[in-house]
């Protein structure tokens, strides 16, 4: 049996990720490099989610992880990284994909690999614009 929520783990896994790359990676670059990881995991998440869709019969596999680090790395970009940036990010991102407002929800109904992608990517840029407000509006990295 797998674990409960791997949407979750894959997200956390993803803000680790995020965090010790970032930490090799000017910050001036920070941006583009978040956009090229992003860009990535969908061209990759894409083909390989419709591959294990259809090989387990599954339309939406759970434990395929890679469409939660393409949305999370979207909610990342230009935003500084800090800690409070890192959990900020972590629970606008989580908090957008479980409850998918319009048109997010109806990007799921897309055919195989791309529903199951593009969803995700729809909750990134709800919580990439939340957290660009919020870094207009307060300081988290101070």
């Amino acid at each position: 049996m797998g674990r409960p929520a791997p949407g979750t783990y894959g997200s956390a896994v993803t803000v680790g990720l995020w965090w010790l790359v970032s930490r090799s990676v000017p910050p001036s670059l920070q941006t583009a490099t978040a956009i090229g990881l992003a860009i990535l995991a969908i061209a990759i998440g894409i083909p390989a989610a419709t591959f294990v869709s259809r090989a387990s019969r599954l339309k939406d596999p759970q434990f395929v992880v890679i469409d939660e680090v393409a949305g999370q790395l979207i909610t990342f970009i230009a935003a500084p990284v800090c800690w409070k940036t890192l959990l900020v990010g972590f629970i606008l991102f989580r908090a957008f994909d479980t409850l998918k407002p319009p048109p997010v929800r109806q990007l799921e109904k897309l055919p195989e690999g791309t529903g199951i992608v593009v969803d995700d990517i729809g909750a990134g840029l709800f919580a990439l614009a939340v957290m660009q407000l919020l870094l207009h509006f307060t300081r988290l990295c101070t």
